[in-house]
């Protein structure tokens, strides 16, 4: 079994935790009544928790996207959707393991799901390349996105990933196009198309399979242009700063739904969507399914020019 791996700010919850179990077993183990004693620090437990997820700072939810438990792509997949049939490749060069998708129903309701697959051990890690995508990853998305389009299905898109691959290999075989070409072609997609955020979403890596009618972040997610460490590093030439890149980023749900960049929170169970995946799936689900049933009935010429003017409206900026 994965041993429980516990975010600093989460310490103080799991040795309370672990306080409540040493005494259950204590109990037990010598005939004793300590159930008034247990549910004490279990609502002790609960207070913490709420105090903690309530204050936490830009860079703490930076660490909740990237938390080892937390759900991925497929774990949403699985949780949500049945008959889920993978498709591979990229008709030109290869097969990226970091940029998975297929056909599935959620509730019978036959849709195209693509996303970015990181890996939970090592070995996973490296197959998955920490779910970044190649070129070939983002010209695969757009194979389905397009065969999606032809057999008149919805596209649900869950965005998870530290970025597009930046190495000489995939610049050589066009990385920079590659994204740009989704950008284009999947703002004239005539189908509707639904984009979560499950986790991270670092820059043109996300927003490479990341335009489309309705966009959600989930309530500990990230989105933006840069991670922090890259920000910090750049600008300070230091990656401890992170922390302060965060802050200057502004890359939480809460501050991308005030910038107009996202158009909901998708707010997760107490402690994250790794304390109750199953929670989340359902909750994910349900956006879903009410998205695409709004979505459907808009005629698809005025759900392009809506989708144009959603993304053109984005940004400030001065005459």
């Amino acid at each position: 079994m994965q041993e429980r791996q516990i975010l600093d700010f989460e310490r103080p919850i799991a040795e309370l935790e672990k306080k409540i179990s040493d005494m259950k077993d204590f109990a037990s183990g010598n005939n004793l009544q300590l159930e008034e004693e247990v549910i004490a620090l279990q609502n002790k437990v609960q207070e913490m928790r709420n105090e903690i997820f309530s204050n936490l700072t830009r860079w703490q939810k930076v660490q909740l996207a990237r938390h080892p438990r937390r759900p991925h792509t497929f774990d949403y997949i699985e949780m949500i959707a049945t008959d889920f049939i993978e498709l591979h490749g990229d008709r030109y060069f290869s097969d990226d393991k970091a940029m998975v998708g297929g056909f599935a129903k959620i509730d019978n309701k036959p849709v195209l799901i693509v996303g970015q697959q990181k890996g939970r051990d090592t070995k996973q890690k490296l197959f998955r390349n920490f779910g970044m995508a190649h070129p070939e990853g983002y010209r695969k998305a757009l194979s389905l996105f397009k065969l999606a389009e032809k057999f008149n299905k919805s596209i649900v898109v869950l965005i998870d990933t530290p970025g597009a691959y930046p190495g000489i290999g995939a610049e050589e075989r066009g990385q920079a196009e590659a994204i740009a070409r989704n950008l284009r072609e999947m703002s004239i997609l005539k189908v509707p198309v639904v984009i979560i955020i499950i986790g991270e979403g670092a820059s043109g890596g996300a927003l490479g399979i990341g335009v489309g009618d309705r966009v959600y972040m989930l309530e500990y997610s990230w989105y933006s242009v840069i991670s922090p460490e890259g920000c910090s590093a750049i600008l300070w030439r230091d990656a401890a700063l992170a922390p302060k890149a965060a802050e200057a980023l502004r890359l939480t749900s809460d501050d991308l739904l005030e910038l107009g960049i996202v158009d909901k929170i998708l707010y997760e169970p107490l402690g994250g969507a790794h304390n109750d995946p199953k929670s989340m799936a359902a909750i994910i689900k349900a956006e879903i399914l009410e998205t695409l049933t709004e979505l459907e009935k808009i005629p698809i010429d005025i759900l392009l020019q809506n989708r144009l003017k959603k993304f053109r409206q984005m940004g400030v900026f001065l005459e």
